[in-house]
């Protein structure tokens, strides 16, 4: 696991082309607020192992030789990691979460800002890694009520 508790992958062997789903991005920021932080680099690991020629990312174009492929597992580790770290920084302060987002936004907008939907994923991803450091090991469901809470911390 690593992106949610279900990810699925398709490998074809024969072709050595792993199509990813969003376990793996391209130029383009994970949404991660249904993750699995602490898992998800074993994870990419773990595809890494298979070897692929070619991959299929979630988003972003797709990778058709092997330094490419390299590329695309290297950069989402770097950013899965860069958020972790980010965040286990700020809890370890015991900072809330409107500081931790703000911090961690900031610390990450130069080396990933210019990636698609970085403005978009970048407070969930904050968030649901703040909850797996501080109190919840799985994901919370994303209701229309927890939407509306995760903004007024993030806002206030």
């Amino acid at each position: 696991r690593g992106h949610t508790k279900g990810d699925t992958i398709v490998w074809l062997p024969g072709e050595q082309a792993l199509l990813s789903g969003d376990l793996v991005e391209f130029g383009a920021t994970p949404y991660a607020g249904d993750a699995y932080f602490k898992d998800w680099p074993q994870t990419l690991d773990n595809l890494a192992a298979l070897k692929p020629k070619a991959l299929v990312p979630g988003r972003g174009a797709a990778l058709t030789t092997p330094e490419d492929v390299a590329k695309g597992l290297q950069e989402t580790r770097e950013f899965i990691a860069d958020v972790y770290a980010n965040v286990q920084k700020g809890v370890a302060a015991g900072k809330d979460l409107n500081a931790v987002y703000k911090d961690t936004f900031a610390a990450m907008k130069p080396k990933y800002g210019h990636w698609v939907i970085f403005d978009h994923c970048m407070p969930f991803d904050v968030t649901r890694c703040y909850d797996e450091a501080t109190q919840y090991t799985d994901p919370r469901i994303w209701t229309a009520e927890r939407d509306v809470e995760m903004w007024k911390a993030l806002e206030s």
